[in-house]
């Protein structure tokens, strides 16, 4: 791996801008497409803040150091690594939860990656930024697929409302047992006229399976239960 070279021509700084720009909008297009909390604009943009990061430190290399008369010594690591810093408190802000759903992990992790390959690029580093970008893109839209045959434990909140004469919860759990899920965690509320009973349910399903299960719309027209909300917790973005 070469060192960065002292003298920078224009021409390899047009190479290294070129490629940046290139990665970020490739990683930017694939959130733009699923919607994610930053598209095409900001991870191009993060990748060539880094990436600049670097041509800084490239052209700042002959002053390096400290000079003998004075006190202050030029460290061009602080760059890069003020860079990576900065793109931590953007990949929090990208991060949010609504409710039991967590949602920008991914982008944040693209934020990262984009970050990394900038520097390698602006570093001069062309081969290495180039296979960091083309692993990113394999695993970020070749392992999607991947992801829907792999079959992991998943949660869901059902909340029946039902009067005081409808049969025990001991009925409406095993019901759920009965398609194949377990009940995890019960609490139940009582009022004057209704009770809401809370069921926390696990099953074993693939990532994306949300669909809301055929036996809610039988227990809603069971006698007695007012209303059957099903909420699947824990699913973030693709």
């Amino acid at each position: 791996m070469s060192p960065m070279p002292v003298a920078l021509e224009w021409r390899d700084v047009v190479v290294r801008l070129v490629l940046t720009v290139i990665a970020g909008a490739l990683f930017g297009l694939n959130r733009e497409g699923h919607g994610g909390p930053a598209g095409l604009r900001t991870t191009i943009l993060v990748c060539l803040a880094a990436s600049t990061a670097m041509l800084q430190a490239n052209a700042l290399l002959p002053m390096t150091g400290r000079a003998s008369d004075a006190w202050a010594t030029l460290d061009l690591m602080r760059l890069p690594l003020g860079i990576l810093s900065g793109v931590g408190f953007i990949g929090a802000g990208v991060i949010f939860r609504r409710s039991d759903l967590v949602i920008g992990v991914t982008t944040a992790a693209i934020l990262w990656i984009t970050t990394a390959i900038g520097l390698c690029f602006g570093g001069g580093q062309l081969a290495l930024g180039a296979a960091a970008t083309a692993i990113g893109l394999v695993v970020l839209w070749g392992f999607k697929w991947l992801e829907r045959y792999i079959r992991q434990d998943l949660r869901a909140a059902l909340v029946v409302t039902t009067t005081a004469t409808t049969p025990p919860s001991d009925e409406l759990r095993r019901l759920l047992e009965e398609a194949g899920y377990r009940v995890a965690g019960e609490a139940l509320h009582y009022s004057e006229s209704a009770r809401e009973i809370r069921y926390d349910v696990r099953w074993r399903g693939h990532r994306r399976e949300v669909r809301t299960p055929s036996f809610v719309a039988t227990l809603a027209t069971t006698t007695g239960v007012r209303d059957v909300t099903w909420r699947p917790e824990g699913f973030g973005e693709p």
